[in-house]
């Protein structure tokens, strides 16, 4: 898994990322700006208190708690991107690390990005959840990362794994390789809390789930004696 990930950091800043790179990043930056001053505006709505300094204080912390809040929104917004960039990003790498291995089949538009907006609406309604634990230190980082690391392991992992096979496929793969899948998730879930560097998350997650992907399909075949799924491309 390691090895994936040291792959995976060392090809997102490589040329070939980065034309991907700012496209991610520029549309990821304009979708928190847009979400910071729509929960500003909101703020602005709901609180308004008679005593103009007691009014200036609750807007001064209603913006504070918006730009935390952002925090939290940092991961259904990359998610989304990711869903707009990922059929490129996987063939760089496949082709960077894998050129004697059948090209992944890209899945078609409209299937994936159904399936990344629903990934999107669901790690948003969970880390909207999330907030309620916002004044529990510890508590509510640890919460976080179990949620978001589990979630984004599927996502990455399934979205990687389609390439080569089915859905339902893709799935069982995951769950004969869970612990690994998720401890892969959690590395994201961590980076994703990094100011600035949560940014680069898509890009990493992509590659590093197509490196992952690519061992525990190759550690099946070994294990089942067999060629492989990624040598069945999925119809």
């Amino acid at each position: 898994m390691w090895d994936a990930a040291v792959k995976a950091a060392r090809q997102t800043f490589s040329p070939e990322f980065r034309v991907v790179l700012w496209k991610s990043i520029g549309i990821t930056l304009a979708l928190l700006i847009f979400g910071w001053f729509a929960l500003e505006a909101a703020a602005e709505r709901l609180v308004t208190l008679p005593n103009p300094t007691a009014n200036w204080i609750a807007h001064l912390l209603a913006g504070l708690g918006a730009t935390f809040g952002l925090l939290f929104l940092v991961t259904p917004v990359t998610a989304m991107v990711a869903g707009l960039f990922l059929d490129d990003i996987a063939g760089h790498v496949e082709r960077a690390h894998y050129p004697n291995d059948p090209p992944g089949v890209a899945l078609p538009f409209w299937r994936g990005l159904l399936l990344s907006a629903r990934f999107a609406l669901l790690v948003l309604g969970l880390n909207l959840l999330l907030l309620v634990l916002l004044f529990l230190p510890g508590i509510n980082l640890v919460a976080w990362l179990g949620v978001n690391g589990y979630l984004l392991s599927r996502e990455y992992f399934a979205l990687a794994a389609m390439r080569f096979r089915s859905e339902a496929e893709a799935t069982a793969l995951r769950r004969r390789h869970s612990g690994k899948v998720f401890l892969g998730g959690l590395l994201v879930a961590g980076l994703a809390v990094i100011p600035f560097a949560n940014l680069l998350t898509p890009l990493f997650a992509t590659a590093f789930f197509v490196h992952l992907h690519k061992q525990v399909a190759a550690s099946d075949a070994k294990r089942l004696g067999t060629q492989g799924a990624d040598r069945r491309l999925r119809p």
